[in-house]
């Protein structure tokens, strides 16, 4: 690793928890006309994008620090990419949080460091783990958010339409770490995976 490095890395961390994100495309919601939504359905929306930004929290956490853990600068590339990608769908969350008055997850600096912590032990273990990891991470992230689709109240087209792009970009972000060498991790590491998520997912729910 290198000072440039790890001051990049640092960056991310900054600009991912105390910054306003900036996204390059415009929010999936911005064609969208979303209903009136009873205050139960509006804290039910704000509950779900809330942990859908806490994933892109984690997202920009993962990516920043496989690119900083791998030696193969063409896959350093591919990381970053794939986490400037995500940069959108921090920002359209964050937004869309923000319209239904209500706030990111207090423990974000908490999630990103887990998250910071599980992508520099998978980068270590080689690029065909670190590859496979975001195969699972991405396929999990996935079925995450077709789960949403199905929750989110049915009025609300703004939130739905940013979930359901989002959902499309995730699935190609794993199709490509795929191509890239991605080997297939083991299902007792799966679980694991399954597990750590299903904890964020309750506490980000309501915290």
């Amino acid at each position: 690793m290198t000072i440039d490095s790890l001051l990049n890395a640092a960056d991310c961390a900054l600009r991912t928890l105390f910054a306003k994100p900036r996204a390059k495309h415009a929010s999936p919601s911005a064609t969208e006309s979303t209903g009136p939504l009873s205050p139960d359905e509006s804290r039910q929306a704000a509950a779900l994008m809330r942990v859908n930004h806490v994933g892109e929290v984690c997202a920009q956490a993962l990516y920043t620090s496989q690119a900083l853990a791998t030696r193969n600068s063409a896959l350093r590339v591919h990381f970053t990419q794939a986490c400037r990608e995500e940069t959108d769908h921090l920002a359209w969350t964050a937004d869309r949080l923000s319209e239904l008055g209500s706030r990111p997850s207090l423990l974000n600096p908490l999630w990103y460091a887990g998250a910071f912590g599980l992508g520099l032990l998978a980068g270590r273990l080689g690029d065909p783990v670190s590859l496979g990891f975001v195969v699972e991470t991405e396929r999990q992230v996935g079925a995450h958010l077709q789960s949403h689709l199905e929750l989110l109240p049915k009025a609300d087209h703004a939130s739905r339409a940013i979930v359901a792009q989002m959902q499309s970009d995730e699935l190609h972000h794993a199709e490509a770490a795929r191509t890239a060498g991605a080997m297939d991790l083991p299902a007792s590491v799966k679980g694991m995976m399954r597990a750590a998520a299903k904890v964020m997912t309750t506490v980000a729910h309501h915290v």
